[in-house]
Protein backbone atom coordinates (compact mmCIF):
# COMPACT_ATOMS: atom_id res chain seq x y z
CA UNK A 1 0.00 0.00 0.00
CA UNK A 2 1.36 3.40 -0.99
CA UNK A 3 1.73 5.94 1.81
CA UNK A 4 -0.49 9.01 1.44
CA UNK A 5 0.98 12.48 1.85
CA UNK A 6 -0.97 13.95 4.75
CA UNK A 7 0.22 17.34 6.01
CA UNK A 8 -0.23 18.64 9.53
CA UNK A 9 -0.39 22.40 10.01
CA UNK A 10 0.61 24.01 13.30
CA UNK A 11 0.07 27.39 14.89
CA UNK A 12 2.86 29.75 15.98
CA UNK A 13 3.33 27.77 19.21
CA UNK A 14 3.74 24.48 17.32
CA UNK A 15 0.32 23.10 18.31
CA UNK A 16 -1.51 21.11 15.60
CA UNK A 17 -4.26 23.23 14.08
CA UNK A 18 -5.29 21.55 10.82
CA UNK A 19 -4.77 18.57 8.54
CA UNK A 20 -4.39 18.69 4.77
CA UNK A 21 -5.18 15.51 2.84
CA UNK A 22 -5.02 14.85 -0.92
CA UNK A 23 -8.33 15.06 -2.80
CA UNK A 24 -8.02 11.41 -3.89
CA UNK A 25 -8.14 10.34 -0.24
CA UNK A 26 -10.92 12.83 0.52
CA UNK A 27 -13.06 11.35 -2.26
CA UNK A 28 -12.48 7.80 -1.01
CA UNK A 29 -13.49 8.72 2.52
CA UNK A 30 -16.34 11.07 1.57
CA UNK A 31 -18.05 9.91 -1.62
CA UNK A 32 -20.57 12.25 -3.25
CA UNK A 33 -23.58 10.50 -1.68
CA UNK A 34 -22.61 11.53 1.87
CA UNK A 35 -25.47 14.01 2.18
CA UNK A 36 -26.32 13.11 5.78
CA UNK A 37 -24.34 12.45 8.92
CA UNK A 38 -25.46 8.80 8.82
CA UNK A 39 -24.11 8.36 5.28
CA UNK A 40 -20.88 10.12 6.25
CA UNK A 41 -20.34 7.83 9.24
CA UNK A 42 -21.05 4.78 7.09
CA UNK A 43 -18.62 5.97 4.39
CA UNK A 44 -15.86 6.48 6.97
CA UNK A 45 -16.51 3.04 8.49
CA UNK A 46 -16.40 1.45 5.03
CA UNK A 47 -13.12 3.19 4.21
CA UNK A 48 -11.52 2.11 7.49
CA UNK A 49 -12.73 -1.48 7.17
CA UNK A 50 -11.46 -1.72 3.59
CA UNK A 51 -8.12 -0.29 4.66
CA UNK A 52 -7.75 -2.85 7.46
CA UNK A 53 -8.75 -5.69 5.15
CA UNK A 54 -6.14 -4.59 2.59
CA UNK A 55 -3.49 -4.44 5.31
CA UNK A 56 -4.47 -7.87 6.62
CA UNK A 57 -3.78 -9.42 3.22
CA UNK A 58 -0.10 -8.47 3.52
CA UNK A 59 0.45 -9.68 7.09
CA UNK A 60 1.23 -13.23 8.17
CA UNK A 61 -1.52 -15.27 9.77
CA UNK A 62 -1.14 -16.24 13.40
CA UNK A 63 -1.91 -19.69 14.69
CA UNK A 64 -4.17 -20.01 17.74
CA UNK A 65 -1.30 -19.89 20.26
CA UNK A 66 0.38 -16.95 18.56
CA UNK A 67 -2.89 -15.04 18.41
CA UNK A 68 -3.56 -15.62 22.10
CA UNK A 69 -0.07 -14.41 22.98
CA UNK A 70 -0.58 -11.34 20.84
Amino acid sequence: MTPIAIEYLTDAQGNPSAVVIPMTLWRRIFPKNTNSSENTVEAIEDYCLNRVMDEAQTTPLFGREEALKF
